[in-house]
């Protein structure tokens, strides 16, 4: 089955087929940095992440570019209010830039924790303004634009085209509707390439036009085309950028150009918290550093998988807990693999079981080319666990080669394309040895508890159990000895 996905520009789901054969630039719409990221941020780079993962895994040389907004982006759609990034700032008395690093580096931290890989490039529209600038020109000669006042504008009945990724007309759109109307602007819909700095706006550059700063929309369409050409493969984001902000991006790319921006639009809905739309403005927003100290991060990303990108995805703790019930019958079926092949002998794999595990693959490989639905890939993988388990729990003997070729699997589709760290690996890039290392002390102990136990010195074996519990590690006993797991 080939991958198909679906492209929010044509409103279906059409054959994937990159610009160049076996590789794949992707673009996604990063967050602006002025606060620690919240769980609609889990949302939008899990997601992508696990895109770029299976991307990879399927053969493709992907180079992922997520940008981070540091300068740019005002508090109203419409060109009008502060800066984020200087608002913030003012208010807690520190440099734009310095509050930019701070929470660009709590980002990453999180983002870290989820098993999020690093995109190849993060740029920032700081660093681009020259660009930026260019891309005005372009639009200022071929018509497309206009400057009033240090003010650059796109004008949107120049674009016929306007409008449809969103759908919205511009006729449709009558003045005032959302925001006063600025009269430096000939259409209510024009929007701003390149913003004259007024007296006190601190963060400013010298252009043709007077000190000033870029909008928040053209920062994308330069970045992007900047270090994936135009046009690239698959641009990624939010469902509530589409407009302004990613309708935007089309018209002052494609009218500067007169080349298509990018080929497939992927965006993800929204979160919800028990139903009602998450956001900072209502007060409901929950910050993932807070949510990381309640849960194992395994957990939120396995939340976050457990419904399609596509979907809306409602938070809340009872949906967590059953994410970690879930969760936990992977991991504890890799464990009983694991545990196995300790002792495991024997050097010819089942060709039966082989059978199977082919079958299970392909089942998750088909769930994914369909949109990257991962629902339907978890649902692939339950269903493996369950043969896992009543084989092994059957008592007849499994060969080392059969126990490693399902441990194996676990790991491609689990851990490189889910990107779930199945096997109790507690950072991104542990090795097999830090997990070897880790099995290791963990049986120590174990073997300390079960002398204990046989001297029948019971406090001596609980006060061992229940520090590792303490640690995050359970042991769980049963007739084929002692097993453990990382609880947390």
């Amino acid at each position: 089955m080939a991958l198909t996905v679906y492209n929010y520009l044509t409103r279906r789901k059409e054959e994937f087929k990159p610009v160049h054969e076996g590789q794949v630039g992707i673009y996604v719409c990063g967050p602006t940095i002025y606060d620690h990221a919240h769980v609609g941020h889990a949302k939008v780079y899990v997601s992508f992440d696990t895109i770029v993962r299976y991307l990879r895994y399927a053969g493709y040389k992907v180079r992922y570019v997520q940008n981070i907004t540091d300068v740019g982006h005002l508090t109203d759609d419409a060109d009008e209010g502060e800066d984020k990034i200087l608002a913030r700032a003012s208010r807690d008395r520190v440099e734009p830039m310095e509050l930019v690093e701070t929470y660009m580096r709590s980002y990453f931290e999180d983002m870290d924790a989820l098993n999020v890989v690093r995109p190849n490039i993060s740029p920032r529209p700081s660093c681009h303004i020259t660009e930026q600038i260019q891309l005005a020109e372009a639009l200022l000669e071929k018509g497309h634009a206009y400057e009033v006042n240090g003010s650059i504008y796109f004008d949107v009945a120049s674009w016929p085209e306007y409008g449809k990724l969103s759908g919205r007309r511009v006729e449709d759109q009558e003045e005032g509707a959302r925001v006063a109307i600025n009269p430096d602007k000939r259409h209510p819909a024009d929007f701003a390439v390149w913003k004259k700095a007024e007296g006190g706006h601190i963060l400013r550059w010298p252009s043709p036009w007077g000190w000033g700063y870029p909008g928040w929309h053209v920062e994308c369409s330069v970045m992007a085309t900047k270090y994936l050409g135009q046009p690239f493969d698959i641009h990624g984001g939010g469902l509530e950028n589409v407009f302004p902000h990613n309708e935007c991006e089309i018209a002052q790319s494609e009218a500067s150009s007169d080349e298509p921006f990018c080929n497939y639009w992927l965006l993800n809905n929204m979160v919800t918290v028990e139903g009602t739309k998450m956001g900072k403005s209502l007060g409901n927003a929950i910050y993932l550093k807070e949510l990381l100290e309640r849960h194992d991060a395994m957990t939120i990303r396995f939340f976050v998988l457990s419904s399609h990108y596509r979907s809306v995805t409602d938070f809340g703790e009872e949906a967590l807990a059953a994410a970690g019930r879930g969760l936990e019958r992977l991991t504890s079926a890799l464990a009983l693999v694991r545990d196995q092949l300790r002792s495991a002998e024997g050097d010819q794999a089942d060709a039966d079981w082989t059978v199977k595990l082919d079958a299970y693959r392909g089942r998750f490989e088909e769930a994914m080319d369909d949109d990257f639905n991962t629902p339907r890939a978890i649902a692939t993988l339950f269903d493996l666990s369950r043969e896992v388990n009543t084989l092994l729990n059957s008592g007849q003997p499994v060969s080392r080669p059969t126990l490693e070729a399902t441990s194996a699997l676990y790991g491609e589709l689990g851990g490189d394309v889910l990107g779930l760290r199945l096997d109790g690996t507690a950072a991104e890039g542990a090795s097999l040895t830090d997990a070897g290392l880790l099995d290791g002390l963990v049986q120590m102990l174990i073997g300390v508890r079960e002398e204990a136990r046989q001297a029948r010195d019971w406090a001596k074996a609980d006060a061992i159990r229940d520090r590792l519990l303490e640690m995050g590690v359970s042991l769980e006993d049963g007739p084929q000895g002692t097993r453990w797991r990382l609880s947390r």
